[in-house]
């Protein structure tokens, strides 16, 4: 469908909708926004991608929240906004779209703009030290700023009863991991209750973002979560070249797809291993970490970096790969499945763990959909939702590939999609370097420059899920505001509601199969 095709069938009559590239901006009234966001989410069925917010107080007199949605097969993002001037008020979604709570209190806790009806307001990432009526994303917020200590109090929720106690763990953990609290209420050693608690590893990335030159914005990206330098740095450059009109040769394209399934193999066999680790199956954590490893030492000898930084520019990529290095690149890849394949037909034989792994940490198919749950949780579950297919970017949409699917929504499944996807990241490669055509890798562009208040979306399926950057270029074509969601975002969220009628010592091996970044959600 062309643009004015997908106004028709979504959008109300008679709309003012301002086109920016693929993305559409309309401003609705304060009455009109349930009932439009409703549509959009309910009637059209379409995919909740970010709700955030901008100060403009200072050119428009106003902040702004955006509602973007995403529309599949079309990369094509709806996004109606409401204007807040009068007052610091905003209706709440929450009760109609739960997935829109986490945002909204985002949105409150970063900006002090209250959503009205909303069930939980309580502070989102920033903790009780951080000083009420302080909102670090409002443009008056001087970014150097350290405010006074405060000493608020947080309350988490509790279950009272005969019998019932809480455990607390965290937010120091026995592992070099990152910080997070989990507060547990129990009877026994079931849960009844599992609540995280995060922000401990905030970083104030979004105000960075604001003040960085653009060359440093890019590196910024690498480092909002460790692990997915590659994805977060690919789904911010395609925001940045939506922005400079910007159009990325072919064959950085497909060199794109094979860096970043090279970053997903390397984060599904560490988390296949640390699964079966978490259970005992100590043969399984060891060869995951081999297997590992040997990926990572392949990312270094093709690009310098074992995390893939430096790899993505704007304009497509600043690492080659020659036919020779393509040659030895799928030998050793073929050699590495083949091994991993031998790992887990034991694994598949070995009752102690299926029986650990199956039944354990469900989700219902309800509480994924009200939380957005998204990535390898969401597939488990029956979701079939994959940015490199619904909203297709680089090279995705010249390979033939299948989503990864189970149904049961279990440690086990999210296991199985894991496996699933190690499979499909090898043939993804070998396609992709089978098919890869000659030419430049990048643009070459000595200078970007970016459009005057203009919008952009950069989405890139990273080996959790998708990855979302909401970016605003200023007057002077200066990016002003950039909003990052990274997948763990929405299912940290749903992670606690795989806990109750488990035992505490599942616990563990629940949180593993999520493996949620700590440092992708608190910013």
């Amino acid at each position: 469908m062309n643009n004015n095709e997908i106004i028709a069938k979504y959008l109300p009559a008679n709309t003012d909708i301002k086109i920016h590239n693929n993305f559409l901006t309309f401003e609705i009234t304060h009455a009109l926004l349930k009932e439009i966001v409703c549509d959009l989410y309910r009637k059209h069925n379409l995919p909740l991608k970010i709700i955030t917010a901008t100060d403009e107080r200072g050119e428009n007199g106003c902040f702004k929240i955006f509602y973007v949605f995403g529309v599949p097969k079309e990369n094509v993002f709806l996004a109606p906004f409401i204007r807040i001037e009068s007052s610091e008020e905003f209706p709440s979604l929450t009760s109609e779209i739960h997935e829109a709570s986490t945002y909204e209190r985002k949105i409150k806790t970063f900006f002090g703009l209250d959503p009205k009806g909303h069930p939980n307001p309580r502070a989102l990432i920033l903790h009780e030290n951080w000083p009420q009526g302080v909102f670090p994303l409002r443009k008056d917020f001087n970014w150097q700023t350290r405010p006074a200590e405060a000493k608020e109090h947080f309350e988490f929720y509790k279950i009272d009863g005969e019998g019932i106690y809480e455990i607390p763990v965290g937010p120091i953990h026995a592992g070099i991991i990152e910080p997070g609290h989990f507060r547990f209420n129990v009877a026994g050693e079931e849960i009844l209750n599992l609540e995280p608690r995060l922000g401990f590893v905030h970083k104030g990335s979004e105000k960075l973002f604001e003040v960085l030159p653009l060359e440093k914005k890019l590196i910024l990206s690498e480092k909002i979560s460790g692990d997915s330098a590659f994805s977060h740095s690919l789904a911010f450059c395609q925001a940045a070249e939506s922005l400079g009109g910007i159009n990325v040769p072919e064959r950085a394209k497909y060199l794109r797809v094979v860096y970043a399934e090279m970053e997903r193999l390397v984060n599904h066999l560490g988390d296949i291993g640390a699964i079966m680790l978490d259970t005992g199956f100590s043969f399984g954590g060891a060869n995951g970490s081999r297997l590992r490893e040997m990926v990572m030492q392949i990312n270094e000898r093709l690009t310098g970096s074992r995390f893939l930084r430096g790899v993505n520019i704007f304009g497509g990529v600043a690492k080659d790969i020659d036919k020779q290095t393509a040659e030895k690149l799928i030998e050793d890849l073929e050699n590495i499945v083949n091994d991993f394949s031998e790992v887990i037909e034991v694994a598949e034989n070995s009752d102690s763990l299926l029986n650990r792994l199956k039944g354990t940490g469900i989700i219902s198919s309800q509480i994924a959909k009200d939380h957005g749950v998204t990535g390898v949780a969401g597939r488990a579950g029956g979701a079939k939702n994959d940015a490199r297919i619904d909203f297709s970017y680089a090279a995705y949409d010249k390979l033939d590939f299948q989503v990864a699917m189970e149904e049961s929504s279990d440690v086990y499944a999210r296991f199985r999609v894991r496996i699933k996807e190690v499979y499909s990241s090898f043939e993804i490669i070998k396609q992709a370097l089978a098919n890869m055509p000659e030419g430049a890798i990048n643009a070459q562009a000595s200078e970007v420059n970016l459009k005057q208040s203009s919008f952009a979306v950069g989405i890139a399926e990273g080996w959790r899920g998708d990855i979302v950057y909401f970016t605003i270029t200023d007057a002077n074509g200066n990016i002003s505001r950039v909003d990052v969601r990274d997948p763990s975002f929405l299912n940290w969220t749903a992670a606690g509601h795989a806990g109750p009628g488990n035992i505490v010592p599942d616990f563990p091996l629940i949180n593993k199969s999520f493996n949620l970044s700590y440092s992708g959600n608190d910013l």
